[in-house]
């Protein structure tokens, strides 16, 4: 059989399969569509938390959000980002995350911007980021030190979730948190369970993914419970 790869899918054994007029095999084409819905996730992980940005700048309110959920979701992807690459994971198994990573930095600070006068507290937690978060992203740390930080980035994921979760049940309210946002990254973590199966990563990547389900699933679910009717002036305007 020939192999013929482009950007580390063999699509050989499929095109084989398909001259021969028949279904590619389970082992040909799974590990094929994992690397296409991984490389889709990359692509649309650009776009993600640009609604979420867009609803709190269009708005000028930053109203129900958690800072704190948001700053330790930063927190958490720069970890989850460092191992992946640490680990030589294929891109396509990871590379949202970088993605992700900076956007969220920009909603922080977003958030922040539109949350009133900015604090000399924050400015000293913009800093110590600043300084530690290249020595982590550079993998330039003991080896057990790392390993101990990523099994603490699912703990971080679901503290990063606990505060919105929480905020929204005691207001009876979502504020500006974006459906479209939510959705996205419990889409993407769905189909990344399933990526992380076929690329074999770590068990401790895949239950991170499991716990994404879990959270973003609960505020998905907060803003449907909670959401207001739109008015009909608001529908006329629309």
């Amino acid at each position: 059989m020939v192999e013929m790869e482009i950007l580390g899918m063999n699509i050989g054994c499929v095109l084989a399969a398909l001259s021969d007029k028949r279904i590619p095999e389970k082992d040909c084409l799974l590990p094929l569509i994992s690397k296409l819905l991984g490389y889709c996730i990359v692509a649309a992980s650009t776009t993600v938390k640009l609604p979420q940005i867009h609803k709190i700048v269009k708005h000028k309110s930053a109203q129900g959000l958690s800072v704190t959920a948001f700053e330790l979701e930063v927190v958490g992807y720069t970890i989850s980002l460092a191992y992946c690459i640490h680990k030589g994971l294929s891109f396509s198994a990871y590379g949202e995350l970088a993605f992700l990573l900076i956007q969220a930095i920009i909603l922080v600070a977003v958030i922040h911007y539109f949350s009133g006068p900015i604090k000399v507290k924050t400015w000293v937690v913009v800093l110590l980021y600043g300084a530690i978060a290249p020595t982590i992203l550079g993998g330039r740390i003991d080896p057990v030190l790392f390993e101990a930080l990523y099994a603490s980035q699912h703990a971080i994921f679901i503290f990063a979730r606990v505060p919105q979760i929480w905020k929204n049940y005691s207001n009876k309210s979502t504020g500006e948190l974006s459906f479209l946002t939510c959705f996205m990254n419990f889409g993407g973590s769905l189909v990344r369970v399933f990526t992380s199966i076929q690329e074999k990563a770590p068990t401790s990547v895949l239950m991170g993914y499991v716990t994404g389900i879990i959270m973003n699933g609960t505020l998905l679910t907060q803003i449907l419970t909670y959401q207001k009717p739109v008015s009909k002036k608001e529908k006329k305007s629309d």
